[in-house]
């Protein structure tokens, strides 16, 4: 395999360096098993279980939360072409 830098990604087409960052995640999922959680991660991500099992009606779901993500990009985006 060519080793490339990221200086000669930069280089590549905005197709070629999607499908760069694709394949680089791909190997990435693959091993994803093999990943360890720092102790620190892990002290976060029990905390915030605990913090959900205390008190689940505060969380919202997923889609709800990508909703307001999109309509706040969307404003942004409105304010942004009103300059």
């Amino acid at each position: 395999m060519k080793r490339i830098s990221a200086t000669d990604a930069l280089d590549l087409s905005i197709p070629e360096r999607i499908q760069l960052a694709e394949d680089i995640w791909d190997t990435i999922a693959a091993n994803a098993d093999s990943l360890e959680l720092t102790e620190e991660e892990k002290r976060i991500v029990d905390a915030r279980l605990e913090k959900y099992h205390q008190s689940p009606e505060l969380d919202s779901p997923w889609k709800d939360v990508y909703k307001r993500i999109v309509s706040r990009q969307a404003i942004s985006g409105m304010a942004c072409s009103h300059r």
